[in-house]
């Protein structure tokens, strides 16, 4: 059973960076892709970024993009997000998730198949 939990995230100032970690227990992840979403109170969980596990595909939000790198390690323990630059409007609950497999876009929650508890990043003005 996949048990994902994040870390890294906190309080910064905009124009600052914050990178999350998400890790399995120490396990690999053995999975079709990963991703990274967000909730703000009140509002839904959107799709920030993702990536195939091949590392061939990465995709991201659109208000993103420049600004925020998904990756993994190299033995593909952790995966990462690299927040750069970042702007109020990025304070939310931060999810990794993780996919076995099956049809449909990266950018879409019903895709993923465990989650992690999320952590919180807020940006101050």
């Amino acid at each position: 059973q996949v048990q994902l939990v994040e870390s890294g995230g906190g309080l910064v100032q905009a124009g600052g960076s914050l990178r999350l970690s998400c890790g399995d227990s120490g396990r690999t992840f053995s999975s079709y892709a990963m991703g990274w979403f967000r909730q703000t109170p009140g509002g839904e969980r959107e799709f920030v970024a993702a990536m195939r596990s091949s590392g061939t595909t990465k995709t991201y939000k659109d208000s993103v993009k420049g600004r925020f790198t998904i990756s993994t390690d190299n033995t593909k323990n952790t995966l990462y997000l690299q927040m750069n630059n970042l702007k109020p409007e990025d304070t939310a609950v931060y999810y990794c998730a993780v996919s076995l497999g099956g049809a449909g876009s990266l950018q879409d929650r019903i895709l993923y198949d465990s989650w992690g508890q999320g952590t919180q990043v807020t940006v101050s003005s």
